[in-house]
């Protein structure tokens, strides 16, 4: 019987661990066009989404992922999370821009350098050059 617990117990971590990573595939399926932008004055490459990345606007996902610390991190409720620990993540050259998302969380989060789960709603931003083309808002941590 304990058998029978720890392998469905693993099927269900290993399930969640797939959902987790499959979302960060999704997100990846982004192309980007070069498109003037009059506040910068130059032209910038701007995100087209899939339709794959476009189902999932205004829904719930869960991520896993690391906390980027960045300045904004004072609040502890807004910061960037990344697919890849800090080391190899976009803001360092080591990934694109579809591996990063803003994070508007309900609690505080306190930073720690281990993966951690996210879940929110995401939103997809084509338009505002100087955000994240990922926003998740109303997240928690999932433990």
């Amino acid at each position: 019987m304990k058998q029978l617990a720890l392998v469905l117990l693993l099927q269900v971590l290993w399930l969640s661990a797939q959902q987790n990573t499959n979302t960060w595939q999704v997100l990846a399926k982004v192309a980007y066009k070069k498109a003037y932008d009059d506040l910068l004055g130059i032209a910038v490459d701007k995100p087209l989404f899939s339709q794959d990345v476009r189902k999932l606007e205004g829904s719930r996902i869960r991520l896993s992922g690391y906390i980027i610390p960045t300045d904004g991190f004072k609040s502890h409720k807004e910061f960037v999370f990344s697919a890849f620990p800090y080391s190899s993540c976009f803001f360092c050259g080591q990934a694109g821009p579809e591996t990063v998302v803003e994070i508007e969380a309900r609690q505080p989060i306190d930073y720690m350098s281990d993966i951690i789960v996210l879940e929110g709603v995401l939103h997809l931003n084509s338009k505002d050059v100087n955000r994240l083309m990922y926003h998740l808002s109303d997240v928690v941590r999932v433990k």
